[in-house]
């Protein structure tokens, strides 16, 4: 049997852009994704503070070093410049596994830069 566990958290990042008319998904700085241990396309959920808005998507990688945190297509409905959200990513495995797994968890500081 195959649990959900987080993988990893990025706590607190600022959205910086919102684009209504894109495809969808999260732009996010490439230092994030890669303190985080996310990839490209992995799926995530979005929890935004200010309103309580929660969503799932995907990551699209975004320019090394710029704190972007962009919503994109329909997402851009679900949080505006300025929101503290938390980025969450979770990870199968069996409970054996789920019992040494330590998840990366990921506090930016001003600006979304680490």
């Amino acid at each position: 049997m195959l649990i959900e566990v987080l993988k990893s958290k990025i706590h607190h990042a600022v959205i910086t852009e919102a684009h209504l008319h894109y495809v969808g998904s999260l732009t996010l700085d490439e230092d994030l994704m890669e303190a985080a241990g996310l990839l490209e396309h992995e799926k995530i959920q979005v929890v935004n503070v200010n309103n309580g808005e929660r969503l799932e998507t995907y990551l699209i990688k975004g320019k090394r070093g710029s704190g972007v945190v962009c919503l994109n297509g329909p997402a851009a409905r679900k949080g505006a410049v300025g929101d503290v959200v938390v980025i969450i990513a979770y990870a199968s495995m069996t409970p054996e596994e789920a019992q040494s797994h330590q998840p990366k968890l990921v506090f930016p500081k001003k600006a979304n830069l680490l």
